[in-house]
């Protein structure tokens, strides 16, 4: 007999309803419970993304998820990940690989197609795990997209999955938009809302009692928890642009994060926002740069658009002069494009033709139609600060670029990749520093050692202080699973997955 998952889904009254944290916490419950979890999400919008094992591209809220649930992450947990390249369209990539650049419209009519990827991608995740723990997007009662909906009731449709509906109350209407979105949906679809969740309380639940027992009276579904508001240190969609709106300096060490209108990737620098001492801080004015300790020039979809932009907003010449006075600058991906004397698009990849570079690298960069996309590790070789001295580190990371960049002379090459490729190129003075490798901090203690070596500069001991970040992440984790476990009726929600759905 075919091994079948059970599955449970967490839809949401409105986008920010805390759908991933959720979806996470009770992945890692069910593994601490010994039971094989899987998240899944059949569509997602970010564009924070990260490159499988097997070289292909899902959203980082899916890897977040598939780590708590102690789990290698597969591409067929998010089957499509769109990535906005403007307010009206996305490049779509499906099972991980580029379909093509659509508009919202073609999107919406073309998405019909893809109901058997995704039926497809779920029933294999199916066949492997225990429970699947699927999450939806936005909200359900979007009755202007409920056409061909792939994403929530649809998904639930296909899945056979009862669903949970998170409200979050910290916004305000949490009843209303609770009731609401129950009662514009389709009366198969209500019978598949077995709980509500309250998201994000702030206070003494005896006080929302009576509201509790309302919602279940006027609609005759459960409340299986109300969630305090809990800070927790994860990557999930909903708090990534609350990371960007970080803007203050409360460290010793003051790191600021350019931020390109078209960024993505950001992740690459939350292990910075972990460390006691070191405040990150994102900027996109000139007056707010400052003199920060180290500048990273992050990933973007758009590398010629958000450089232009970075000419025109002044922040160009402003992050040169910090250069010149010898301040720290990293770029990661079309940030490290930016970073050198000339890109060329030959082949309309961006926006065509050429465009001078910030002149930090003496290299060039080429934009190729063809996406690289792998996971790999290398060796970092570095000077140490006795003369003469070199060292190594293993660094790990992955790829996703369109084009290549080549040392025309003047530039260090740092990282030699496993397989003979060089990829990072810093200047002969070692303060300016380009990769193509996300995620390249997250690995072993390279963020650790950049910390100290800035702290020496200030004149302190690196040696007394240290941060794990795997250990880290994995006690963010347990927290997360604590938390479910002390706010939802777990005995309820495994009746609930027990009882399943037949429709």
């Amino acid at each position: 007999m075919t091994h079948k998952a059970k599955a449970i889904m967490i839809q949401g009254t409105a986008s920010n309803a805390g759908k991933s944290l959720l979806t996470a916490g009770l992945c890692r419950v069910f593994k601490q419970d010994g039971y094989r979890a899987a998240p899944f999400k059949s569509q997602n919008m970010a564009l924070n993304s990260y490159i499988t094992k097997d070289g292909l591209e899902m959203g980082r809220a899916q890897v977040m998820q598939a780590e708590a649930a102690g789990i290698e992450p597969r591409v067929e947990m998010n089957p499509i990940l769109l990535k906005p390249t403007s307010h009206v369209g996305s490049q779509v990539i499906v099972n991980g690989e580029v379909l093509g650049n659509m508009s919202a419209t073609d999107y919406f009519g073309y998405k019909k197609q893809l109901i058997p990827k995704v039926e497809a991608a779920f029933q294999k995740l199916s066949q492997d795990f225990d429970i699947i723990v699927i999450e939806g997007a936005g909200s359900p009662a979007e009755i202007n997209l409920k056409d061909n909906d792939i994403v929530n009731m649809g998904m639930a449709r296909i899945a056979k999955a009862p669903v949970l509906l998170a409200g979050d109350i910290d916004r305000g209407g949490v009843f209303a938009s609770l009731y609401g979105t129950v009662k514009l949906l389709e009366e198969e679809e209500q019978q598949r809302i077995k709980g509500f969740i309250i998201n994000k309380f702030r206070g003494d639940v005896e006080i929302l009692r009576p509201g509790l027992d309302m919602i279940e009276e006027k609609t005759g579904i459960p409340v299986v928890g109300v969630v305090p508001m809990t800070p927790l240190d994860l990557d999930d969609e909903d708090s990534l642009s609350e990371r960007l709106n970080h803007t203050e300096i409360d460290g010793i060490i003051d790191i600021a994060v350019i931020r390109l209108p078209h960024i993505s990737n950001f992740t690459d620098f939350n292990v910075f926002e972990r460390m006691d001492g070191v405040s990150l801080r994102y900027v996109k004015h000139i007056e707010s740069l400052g003199d920060p300790d180290l500048i990273f020039l992050p990933g973007t979809k758009n590398t010629m658009a958000d450089l232009r932009w970075l000419r025109e907003s002044g922040l160009e010449t402003a992050i040169i002069r910090r250069a010149e006075l010898h301040t720290p600058v990293v770029g990661i991906c079309g940030g490290y494009q930016m970073l050198g004397e000339q890109l060329e698009d030959p082949d309309g990849v961006e926006q065509g033709g050429t465009m001078r570079g910030m002149g930090l690298l003496n290299a060039l960069t080429v934009f190729e139609p063809a996406k690289t996309r792998t996971r790999i590790s290398g060796r970092m070789i570095y000077k140490e600060d006795v003369p003469g001295n070199v060292a190594e580190k293993v660094v790990q990371g992955y790829e996703i670029h369109m084009g290549r960049t080549r040392n025309l002379g003047r530039c260090r090459e740092t990282i030699q990749l496993e397989d003979g490729r060089i990829d990072g190129l810093c200047n002969e003075e070692g303060t300016v520093f380009g990769t193509y490798l996300h995620g390249i901090f997250d690995f072993g203690d390279l963020a650790a050692f950049l910390v100290g070596r800035l702290m020496e500069k200030k004149g302190m001991d690196p040696e007394k202080w240290h941060f794990d970040p795997e250990a880290h992440k994995q006690q963010e984790y347990d927290k997360l699973a604590d938390l479910i476990r002390s706010s939802l009726d777990m005995d309820k929600i495994y009746e609930i997955l027990e009882a399943g759905i037949t429709c």
